[in-house]
């Protein structure tokens, strides 16, 4: 059992936190928005991730996981502490480290012995050894003399899915400069460990890289199968069929080869954006990853071209919009296809009818600019009633069965935009829609 401090309580800190805590650690997660820490100590969940809330009370309830705004107490009482805030884009694509360096600039300060400084954000490779520079800087301020190690150990929890993947991963990667160190992140997850979850043991900056290499490989995954779509389109071929029979050789395996309208969320382009910018700040051009961004913006455009030249002037049309977050099983909107496709859309005339189970706490805020032509609704046949066309963005449980007689009653057109691929062409076509998926 290890005392641990998790700085952070967005995404990845709350779930890293909850779930250290269920290992069996004592865990504090800290974080200086009031707001935020008052939410949590009340029951309440910030983000929305299944099965996390319960999570939480039940170690919140055992006394292992308890919320703080004072670092201090926090660093001062615990040995191993993870940095786990966020670390935008600037405009350049690369990451911004102030809340990084911020928080290793607050350990510092409050330290009172030995301590283990964990890297959980996705950050550039270097960083640890910026956070060892600064942590060093400050104590020598201080004229003190603590022994200490940073350690990288990057998350790899997809949205939605994150309590599992946390609790069974693929691997763990622990990128460390010492033995203490290393021992002290395998009491961490020592329930993993004796699980045996494989480990991976390496420097600093090789754990900071694997990151990086991992969520660039999938995002041009992606962005390989959806251009492969689009080909598709043109020749006559189906890419599900083409798809399926690609995943079939082991080499290559059927994971992220599912055509759309791009990815989005808050790891894949931000990761994508600053691996070209470290690139080439050494002098390096990963041109493979510099195509896969730009054609990642190319394929969400060509989702609003799609609506726009099958159904031509868009003016007083209705556009039915199921599903605005990134993906199913989260209210996570950033980088969305839908922030660039319903503007679009707007642009040319369209009214746009929006429902998402989860997405509309956030979309009333980031559709603010487009908000005389939107509206939301309470579900997805109030979005439908009255539509021109029916449009899916983002692939919910609930719009894989929709009651297609019923739509065909109550919309007023017969456009329907598969954008996810969730039904068959000849289906729709027999019923009397004007059908149009992605590369089929």
């Amino acid at each position: 059992m290890s005392d641990i401090a998790v700085v952070g309580t967005g995404y990845v800190g709350l779930v890293s936190g909850a779930l250290l805590s269920d290992f069996g650690n004592n865990v504090v997660c800290v974080d200086n928005d009031i707001t935020k820490i008052e939410t949590l100590d009340n029951g309440g969940i910030p983000i929305f991730e299944p099965g996390l809330d319960a999570i939480v009370r039940e170690n919140v309830k055992n006394h292992r996981l308890r919320f703080s705004t004072d670092i201090k107490s926090a660093t001062e009482n615990s040995d191993i502490i993870f940095i786990a805030v966020g670390t935008p884009p600037k405009d350049d694509g690369s990451a911004d480290l102030q809340y990084v360096l911020s928080v290793a600039e607050s350990i510092a300060r409050n330290m009172n012995g030995y301590k283990v400084i964990v890297d959980k954000s996705t950050v550039p490779i270097g960083t640890g050894q910026k956070v060892k520079a600064t942590v060093q800087k400050i104590l020598d301020e201080r004229g003190v003399d603590y022994d200490f190690d940073v350690v990288s150990n990057p998350e790899f929890l997809r949205e939605g899915s994150a309590v599992h993947d946390f609790s069974h991963p693929d691997r763990v990667v622990l990128g460390t400069e010492s033995e203490r160190a290393l021992t002290a992140m395998k009491e961490v997850y020592r329930v993993l460990y004796l699980n045996e979850t494989p480990f991976v043991e390496t420097n600093i900056e090789t754990a900071e890289m694997i990151k990086y290499a991992s969520n660039a490989f999938l995002a041009m995954k992606i962005t390989y199968i959806n251009e492969i779509a689009n080909l598709c389109e043109k020749v006559g071929a189906d890419v599900q069929h083409v798809a399926k029979a690609m995943g079939k050789d082991g080499r290559i395996s059927p994971k992220f080869l599912h055509a759309g309208p791009g990815y989005g969320g808050s790891c894949f382009p931000k990761d994508t954006k600053a691996l070209a910018s470290i690139a080439r700040e050494h002098g390096e051009v990963i041109s493979l990853i510099e195509t896969t961004v730009e054609a990642n913006e190319r394929q969400k455009l060509r989702m609003a071209q799609k609506v726009i030249g099958a159904m031509g002037n868009l003016e007083g049309k209705n556009i039915a919009v199921l599903g605005i977050t990134f993906k199913p099983k989260t209210d996570d909107m950033r980088e969305s296809p839908s922030l660039t496709i319903l503007p679009e859309l707007a642009k040319a005339g369209a009214r746009l009818k929006i429902f998402d189970p989860e997405g509309r706490k956030e979309g009333e805020w980031r559709f603010e600019e487009i908000r005389d032509s939107i509206e939301f609704c309470d579900n997805e046949y109030d979005a439908i009633e009255e539509s021109d066309a029916v449009m899916i963005l983002t692939e919910w449980h609930v719009f894989r069965n929709l009651d297609l007689d019923r739509v065909k009653k109550i919309s007023r057109g017969n456009f329907f935009f598969d954008f996810r691929n969730i039904y068959t062409p000849s289906e729709m076509e027999k019923r009397g829609f004007d059908y149009y998926s992605v590369g089929r």
